[in-house]
This record gives structure tokens, C-alpha cells and sequence, in this order.
């Protein structure tokens, strides 16, 4: 017994007279007709010839989304395909070509064949057929199709022409228009089409970016062209761009000092490059931020580049490793695991984190609690880190006040060894005192190399305060003693 039959055929761009002849004969001799919408200037000619035709316009007031409208044609055509004997023929006509931005065409690839629906598609003219005339548009200038409802900014390429669909009305033209001003200008002109190729409706508008919403006529013909441009000025808002330049640097005909140097000979530029940034976060300083956050991500671009002249990896590596690891170690976001607060968000990475070590077999490699941590922090944060692994596995008090005793413990220690002991063993005290400080730092939860941050910043302005207080008496400091300074370092206090 044959299958049942469904063709799915394309009305074209728009003017009845784009509808090819092989579409046309297929819809004369049609048995049933469905069309996704009767809102087209083509279905005038079925309706002009007596043709008689089914629309699925219903479905889009009966769902509150496309995806489900999309879902309810299909499911509807294949039911009505089951139905359908062999000899009759079932014609399915979409706006435009089948497999040009039509989703429905989609689902139906994919369910037809495990429904046992032959399933024949017919092509016609796109719209993109008609952009690119009534626009004048060469594609092999390079160009990218991309659908409003799904705009990302990530997929927008300045250098290539831009042509954007399914722009139905004002409210998806303004999520376009958000999502090209993260690439474009304010007031980059961009071109909005309406009815391409259909003589008595099409409209050819130019407008800056920022006025596109406020564009009227947006409809079921409507589109939107970003003309493709080589300012350097967009093009240094890529990512790519970024690699490139490194790249060029590197290269013989590069930079002769980038040339030249190594990972060690870039470390001290790299820790000062962190510095400079965390500065400009203390200084809650957004431009500081934004030209030292550049520096560091040049670092790591320098450092990647020397790694992909080798072979290793690239940045392109290093990126693909950051995204897989966020997406692992939150499958509270990502997967099926529930966090209703930030704490229960951290317990899911540390275990997220301790299975990535297993799979990795790093935890082989790191046989101490302790390992993992880089020798070369700072020796605040690295006592901070220590405590917090040597807690997690229980080596750790239950409440504060045995840290606090502790530290008077160690505040006394330290008073007998500066009273009878070696500068070595009054610094070894010292150090003591210092951890347990920072254990207490833990209890309270309070990061100690920030709190000592915050602190030092204070006692700038302060002694600041009393450097000012000089200049206005006309002092120096070997014009002022201990008690003045004090006097004025309380008013600091008072006024901060």
C-alpha cells in the first residue's frame, strides 16, 4: 500500500506573478489545499480562480506563542496526510520558499518519515530573492539571514550584510534594535523593507538605528537590512578583532617587543595588571574598570597567542574550557539541581568541582586536603584559603569564641617573645597571631585581604587629613608632634 502524500510548495516573495509555473499547476490540480496564512498577496490568484484553499490564520489567536502555532500546523498536517488517500494529492503552500525561514516546513522533515507521510517539497521565490534586487545587495559580498524573533548579538557580524526576518510588528522591531546597539551606533542607518517586490505595497525606508521601532507599516512582509560596514570602529568591538591584533603583534611583522617576550617575562605584568584592576574597583572607578579590565584580558590574550604559535591552544580552547566548566559546575542554571540561595549555589560547585576533579583524575594528583592552592598568593589570602579547605573536612572550631581566645592566646605569646625571645621567634609569633586572625575573619565572613584593603584605604585619607591640616598651619612634621597628629586623626575619623 503507498504512503500517504504531503507537498509542500512556496507562493513566493510577494506579486502573484513570482509564483513559478510548477507551483502553480501543483495548486490547480491540488485535491486540498492548506495554507499557513491567507495573508498573502499571491493567495489572490487561487481566489481569482475559484481555487479553494484551507487557512490555519485561526491557529494564531488560539496560542499564545509561534512555537505553539508552529507545533498545532504540523501536528494538523499530519493528521489531515493519514487521512489522505494515495491518489489524492495534499498541498501544503507557505509564504515564500519552503526552506526559507519557515519552521513548520522544519517540523515536518522531522516528523513525516516516523509517521509515514512521503513528504515533497517545492521550492519558490524567497524574499530573499527580492532583497537582494530591491535593495541592491550582492551576497557574495558576504551576508547573514537572521531571524528577529531570536536576535542575539553574539551572531551579528558588521563586515558581512545583515538581513533580518520575521519582523512582524513594532514591539519585535524594538528587541532588534536593542540587540544591534550592543554592535552598532546609536545612529547607524539602517534600511527597513516592507513588502519587497510586491509593486503596489513596497516601501524602502532608511532610518537611524534608533528610531526603528518607530518606523510604522511592520507586517508579515516586512524585513530589516544592516548594510555591511569596514569601520574600524565596529570592528574593534569583536572579539575576533582583539585576536587578530595579538596575533599581528606576534607575528615578524609585528611589534619587536611583543615579539620578544615569554610567559616569565610577562608574570610581574600580569600581577600588576590585576593590581591596577582591583584598584579601579576599590576607587569604584567605572572608566578605571574599563580600561584595566582590557589590560588584563590582554594579558591572557598574549599569554594564549604564545601558547597557539606552539600548537597547545588557543584562546578559542581557553574559552570553550571556561564555558564547559560554568555550565558544569552550575547545574542548578544548567541542569536539574535546585539552589534557592547563594549557599546552596556554592554546595553544588564545590561538589560539581570535586566531580570534575575525579573524572579528570586531578584528584589522584593532589593527595593532601591542601594541594591546589597557588604558592604564589599573597600570604593573607593564602592562610584564608587554607583554613577554608582544612574546615571542610572538619578541622575547625563550631562557634567564634574559641578563635577569639586564640587569639589573645597568640597576642600573649607574642608579648613574651618580644619581651625575652630573637627577632626571628617574635616574627614567627607574629605570624601566628596573623593566622589566627584570619581565622576569625572566617567566622565573621569577611575576606581578610579585603577587610586589610578597606583599612589601608582608610588610614590614606585619614593621614591624609592630617597632612592637609600641616599644609594649612604652615607646618612640617618636624614642626608638630604625637598629641597634634593624634588631635587631628580623631577629627578625620569624625568626619569620615
Amino acid at each position: 500500500m503507498a504512503a500517504p502524500q504531503l507537498t509542500i510548495v512556496g507562493l513566493g516573495s510577494g506579486d502573484p506573478d513570482q509564483l513559478t509555473l510548477g507551483v502553480w499547476r501543483r495548486l490547480q490540480a491540488a485535491n486540498r489545499i492548506f495554507v499557513r496564512t491567507a495573508q498573502h498577496p499571491a493567495m489572490s490568484m487561487l481566489q481569482e480562480n475559484g481555487i479553494a484553499y484551507t487557512s490555519f490564520d485561526t491557529l494564531y489567536e488560539q496560542h499564545e506563542s509561534f512555537p505553539d502555532v508552529y507545533k498545532a500546523i504540523a501536528e494538523a498536517l499530519i493528521a489531515e496526510a493519514k487521512n489522505t488517500s494515495a491518489d489524492e494529492s495534499l498541498i501544503y503552500a507557505v509564504p515564500g520558499h519552503p526552506m526559507v525561514a519557515e519552521r513548520t516546513v522544519q517540523l515536518l522533515r522531522e516528523q513525516c518519515q516516523e509517521a509515514g507521510i512521503d513528504l515533497q517539497i517545492i521550492g519558490g521565490e524567497s524574499f530573499l530573492d527580492q532583497a537582494f534586487v530591491s535593495l541592491g545587495i550582492d551576497p557574495i559580498e558576504g551576508f547573514a539571514l537572521l531571524d528577529a524573533a531570536d536576535l542575539q548579538p553574539s551572531l551579528l557580524q558588521p563586515q558581512l550584510h545583515t538581513l533580518i526576518g520575521q519582523v512582524y510588528d513594532a514591539f519585535t522591531a524594538s528587541d532588534v534594535k536593542l540587540a544591534l546597539m550592543e554592535r552598532y551606533p546609536d545612529d547607524y542607518e539602517v534600511v527597513v523593507g516592507h513588502a519587497l517586490g510586491v509593486a503596489s505595497e513596497q516601501q524602502i525606508i532608511r532610518v537611524p538605528l534608533y528610531e526603528l521601532d518607530r518606523t510604522p507599516g511592520y507586517g508579515n512582509l516586512s524585513l530589516i537590512w544592516v548594510p555591511r560596514s569596514d569601520d574600524a570602529a565596529l570592528r574593534n568591538r569583536s572579539f575576533e578583532r582583539l585576536h587578530e591584533i595579538v596575533a599581528i603583534l606576534r607575528s615578524p611583522e609585528g611589534c619587536p617587543w611583543d615579539q620578544e617576550q615569554t610567559h616569565q617575562s610577562l608574570r610581574k605584568n600580569f600581577i600588576e595588571e590585576l593590581y591596577e584592576a582591583l584598584e579601579a574597583i576599590d576607587n569604584d572607578d567605572p572608566d578605571g574598570m574599563q580600561e584595566e579590565f582590557g589590560d588584563v584580558i590582554l594579558q591572557v590574550m598574549l599569554h594564549s597567542q604564545m601558547e597557539e604559535e606552539t600548537g597547545a591552544f588557543s584562546v578559542y580552547d581557553v574559552i570553550q574550557s571556561l564555558n564547559e566548566k560554568l555550565i558544569f559546575r552550575h547545574p542548578h542554571v544548567f541542569g536539574d539541581l535546585d539552589a534557592s540561595n547563594s549557599q546552596e549555589a556554592l554546595v553544588n560547585w564545590e561538589q560539581m568541582k570535586a566531580e570534575e576533579k575525579r573524572l579528570k583524575g586531578t584528584d589522584v594528583l593532589r593527595p593532601s586536603v591542601l594541594d591546589g592552592i597557588p604558592p604564589a598568593l599573597p600570604a593573607l589570602m593564602k592562610a584564608y584559603k587554607l583554613q577554608k579547605k582544612a574546615a571542610k573536612v572538619g578541622f575547625d572550631w563550631d562557634e567564634l569564641d574559641p578563635v577569639l581566645s586564640k587569639i589573645e592566646e597568640e597576642l600573649a605569646e607574642l608579648r613574651e617573645a618580644i619581651a625575652t625571645k630573637s627577632e626571628e621567634e617574635q616574627a614567627s609569633e607574629l605570624g601566628d597571631l596573623l593566622f589566627a586572625v584570619v581565622n576569625a575573619s572566617r567566622f565573621i565572613h569577611a575576606d581578610p585581604e579585603e577587610a586589610l584593603s578597606r583599612t589601608n584605604k582608610k588610614f590614606r585619607s585619614r593621614f591624609a587629613y592630617i597632612e592637609e591640616q600641616l599644609r594649612i598651619s604652615g607646618k612640617q612634621f618636624d614642626q608638630t608632634d604625637l598629641t597634634e597628629m593624634d588631635r587631628w586623626w580623631e577629627e578625620a575619623k569624625r568626619l569620615s
